[in-house]
């Protein structure tokens, strides 16, 4: 593991206009993330971005209205991430809202179909007679299946956030914010917020022509998915995202979500009242993405649509038995990649700056989860390869890449220098997918690491951890600990509150087998903590160096706290 540095936040300038409600604490956080007032902090919807500006409203809209006016067929077709499932099911359930009767999905299946709208998926759909697709999270890189849609006389709208090519493909038409003279001010929006402010748009367009004898719908019920797919695509942060987030967390904490997602709260082992964006990234979103990884994502969807309690148990329920499946999968994944790793002398000044790994036993449903695990542990931007069904020659790979590193445009480049490498790819700046041949790996890995050894600055490859500085002992408390909780949304590009400071192992001990729980001291204090994947075969020192979360201790209740270990190092 690269050696990481902490480097403190603290020292910020915190402005006046705070109410006394907000901690000091607290509001030095917000302004080391560069919120400097309550509205900033913690945006309310009011404050959410109106739809204006996004490119290709006027046209989606009016195929979207039409459909519903005119009662045609629409079938929304989702992907196999959990982003794409939530905004498939944002996207049939917004739509019926509006007043669509005649409203489908489908979904790829990842071994059959591949990824996105594929001409095989349009083959499948022709049965269904759609007269308008909708994709949502997929189809800016989907030429040819909207051409074999195009070409059955179905009309396509494309809703999607990932990056354009060259071309853009030949649908009626498309939103994304991230197209080129796009005028959005958030170019962040995952796929599910996509939809949710097409939906938004069709609302307006639907109501100025006489709809409804009241204002419509109100769309915001849908924000608990919305939410839920914006944690999961670990899109950044932004303001505009963590009024989505936000607002959806607060649904979901008020008993007032959907089935499918009070019924995976439950079967993870969450509190409702108390939910946060880790809970849904650690606990909602893992169990939601298993479906697509191992077996069909049409499980995850159903369960997100069902409005019957006991269905929705039933499903979430299954989902959690393939997620638990998923985990030991990748487990196993994770421990041969870091085998080949050890095997081969890859590591300190013999890593390279970029990995790709191979295995044929390998499942292509869990590629992108041992990249992102390897990406942690060595952090150097990651490509796991398997074939795309047992026994291809057709490899699916899955990127995750670091700051300062965007992964797309890296695989663009190397698309670029050597044509016909790579036989498709997409993503953003620090997730991609690709497929090439098995013939074409060695050439593929020499060139991306070539391009990486060129394109990333050596202090890149050094991982660095950013620390909002110590506490004071008077914070180790449990409601400095609520405070922190609540006060998020967290996630990426606005990071959970983070602190460091020196202790004393007083006593530890391993759990599960790779966890360490600690009771650590300072000065008069003892606390509990644990860190989570902390075991390295040998014990602790009388004294570390700590970068932690402060945690409210559920488990043990009360008003007991736990520090959440990030990072230790001995002194």
């Amino acid at each position: 593991m690269s050696f990481v540095r902490t480097i403190s936040r603290r020292e910020c300038e915190v402005g006046a206009d705070w109410p006394e409600s907000v901690p000091p604490l607290l509001r030095r956080v917000y302004a080391a993330r560069g919120a400097h007032d309550l509205q900033q902090a913690q945006p309310r919807l009011a404050h959410l971005l109106p739809p204006d500006t996004l490119g290709g409203l006027d046209a989606a809209t009016a195929l979207l209205a039409d459909a519903i006016v005119q009662d045609r067929h629409i079938v929304v077709v989702g992907d196999f991430d959990c982003d794409g499932a939530t905004a498939c099911a944002v996207g049939v359930r917004g739509l019926r809202m509006l007043g669509a009767r005649h409203v489908s999905y489908a979904v790829p299946n990842r071994m059959v179909h591949g990824y996105g709208l594929s001409p095989a998926l349009v083959d499948e759909l022709a049965g269904l007679e759609p007269a308008l697709l909708v994709t949502v999270d997929h189809g800016i890189a989907c030429h040819a299946g909207i051409a074999a849609a195009k070409a059955r006389g179905w009309q396509v709208l494309v809703t999607d956030h990932h990056l354009p090519g060259e071309r853009l493909p030949p649908a009626d038409a498309i939103v994304n914010p991230n197209l080129r003279g796009d005028a959005f001010p958030s170019k962040m929006l995952a796929g599910v917020g996509v939809i949710f402010y097409v939906l938004l748009a069709t609302r307006r367009v639907l109501r100025g022509s006489g709809a409804w004898a009241d204002a419509g719908p109100d769309l915001s019920v849908l924000l608990d998915l919305v939410a839920v797919g914006t944690v999961a695509d670990l899109v950044p942060l932004d303001a505009n995202n963590r009024t989505l987030v936000a607002a959806g967390l607060r649904r979901l904490r008020a008993g007032q979500g959907c089935a499918g997602l009070q019924a995976l709260v439950e079967v993870a082992g969450r509190e409702a009242a108390a939910l946060t964006a880790a809970d849904i990234g650690y606990g909602l979103a893992p169990r939601i993405n298993a479906a697509g990884r191992l077996e069909d994502m049409a499980l995850g969807i159903e369960c997100l649509l069902s409005d019957d309690p006991r269905q929705a148990r039933e499903l979430a329920e299954v989902l959690n038995g393939i997620n638990a499946e998923r985990r030991g999968l990748q487990q196993q994944m994770v421990d041969d990649a870091e085998a080949v790793l050890t095997r081969a002398g890859i590591a300190g000044d013999a890593m390279p700056a970029a990995l790709c790994l191979f295995d044929a036993q390998w499942h292509p449903g869990v590629v992108g989860l041992v990249a992102s695990k390897l990406k942690e542990k060595t952090h150097r931007p990651t490509i796991a390869f398997a074939p795309a069904e047992p026994g291809s020659e057709l490899l699916r790979g899955s990127a995750r890449s670091i700051p300062g590193f965007h992964i797309r445009d890296a695989l663009a480049a190397v698309d670029v220098a050597h044509p016909g490498l790579v036989e498709k790819f997409g993503g953003h700046a620090m997730a991609a997918g690709l497929a090439l041949s098995r013939a074409a790996l060695p050439e593929f890995s020499a060139a991306f690491r070539a391009h990486a050894e060129a394109a990333l600055d050596p202090a890149l490859l050094k991982s660095v951890l950013l620390s909002d500085g110590e506490l004071d002992v008077a914070d180790f408390c449990r409601g400095t600990a609520e405070a922190l909780r609540d006060g998020g949304p967290w996630g990426q590009g606005y990071p959970e509150p983070l602190f460091d400071g020196v202790f004393e192992v007083l006593a530890w001990r391993i759990v599960g087998e790779r966890h360490l729980k600690f009771e650590l001291g300072r000065g008069a204090l003892r606390l509990n903590a644990i860190h989570f994947g902390g075991w390295r075969d040998q014990p602790p020192p009388p004294r570390l160096r700590v970068a932690y979360r402060l945690s409210p201790d559920d488990y043990r209740g009360g008003q007991a706290i736990q520090l959440i270990v990030e990072h230790c190092e001995p002194l």
